[in-house]
């Protein structure tokens, strides 16, 4: 099949899967970096790590260096975290209060807002302009307590992307949620086929005996936007596990989770380590509700034993997907539209970039 065909968006209730080839053939990792991760918003960081003016994180983004920087009127802007002389790093690791930002190879200085301070012994350069010299900005996002950026200009607008998230949500405020611990897995397979699995509740019944208890696969449910998607549950049966209430499981295209239960936010974020390894970052954020936090520990422990499960599976998948007796399976409609609207987006990116 052409690449044309491969992208081809069916309705529904005639879906197949996408097709084997993009979880297996490597030179796509190299297209998605740049199209996929480097198109879209992504999380970098949360605001509790830039609380004060000159507070600063550094990341890797698409594969691309950034820096953040908390400035002095309360606003962040954010940076390639590359130096205009010859590429050297302005930070190598997170800081607190820096007054002004140093390039670890040369010495030049910028201030907070990119613009050039002072560059080392330049005195004999004929006609050289510091005023003219400043960092590469990128747009960056806070919301609800979560730091965004955006590498390209052709990302979506901030606000189409997490469109009526935080109305739906309320009275729940994440940006009111302490960070807690990062739990950081690596596993065996594409990033893909972990967010397929995150994006159904097919499984939950055959791989997740312990959460099929929790959530009630009757009235489990999937809405999709035109960048995120839902699926929720009431929580019963938890013994103290989440609390009374709702599961909210939000996925942002194309590589954010965000995991609400009462008090709580797990944060994943889903980063490609090769063609068929990924890179699975869970950050744990609660309330000081005493009631929460009684339930951290056993929650946490739930949390794992569901990872394991994932893990598992995931990787099975990937070598079936590699085995070449599997090309592309058709979708249940009614449990995974969530992964036919991912895939779509996908193919939508594919085909655009060709």
């Amino acid at each position: 099949m052409t690449l044309q065909e491969h992208c081809r968006i069916e309705p529904l209730d005639q879906a197949h899967a996408l097709h084997a080839s993009f979880y297996t053939e490597p030179h796509w990792l190299e297209f998605e970096q740049r199209a996929v991760f480097g198109g879209t918003w992504q999380l970098a960081a949360h605001s509790g790590e830039l609380q004060a003016a000159g507070d600063h994180v550094v990341g890797d983004i698409a594969g691309k260096p950034i820096i953040i920087v908390r400035q002095a009127d309360g606003s962040l802007q954010a940076f390639f975290n590359v130096c205009r002389h010859r590429a050297g790093p302005l930070a190598t690791c997170n800081g607190k209060g820096a007054r002004a930002l140093h390039c670890k190879y040369h010495g030049w200085t910028y201030e907070l807002d990119g613009a050039l301070r002072a560059a080392t012994e330049m005195q004999d350069a004929r006609d050289f302009d510091k005023s003219a010299v400043r960092l590469q900005g990128i747009r960056v996002r806070e919301w609800q307590g979560l730091v965004f950026v955006a590498l390209d200009a052709s990302a979506p607008p901030f606000e189409q992307v997490f469109a009526g998230i935080a109305g739906r949500i309320a009275p729940t405020e994440l940006s009111q949620m302490r960070f807690a611990k990062r739990d950081t897995y690596k596993l065996e397979c594409n990033w893909k086929v972990y967010i397929d699995n995150f994006l159904e509740g097919y499984h939950l019944p055959f791989v997740h005996p312990g959460l099929s208890k929790v959530l009630d696969y009757r009235v489990y449910d999937t809405e999709l936007a035109q960048w995120h998607s839902l699926q929720h549950s009431p929580l019963r049966n938890n013994d103290g596990i989440y609390g009374d209430g709702n599961a909210w499981y939000y996925f942002i295209y194309p590589n954010i989770m965000l995991n609400i239960t009462p008090g709580r936010l797990q944060t994943n974020r889903i980063l490609p380590a090769g063609h068929g390894h990924c890179i699975v970052e869970f950050d744990y954020y609660y309330t000081d509700d005493p009631e929460v936090q009684a339930r951290v520990q056993a929650e946490q422990a739930f949390s794992d034993e569901i990872q394991a499960e994932d893990i598992s599976i995931c990787e099975h998948v990937q070598q079936g997907l590699a085995s070449g007796s599997y090309s592309a399976g058709r979708l249940n409609p009614k449990r995974e539209s969530g992964v036919w609207h991912f895939q779509n987006l996908l193919r939508a990116a594919y085909a655009r970039h060709g």
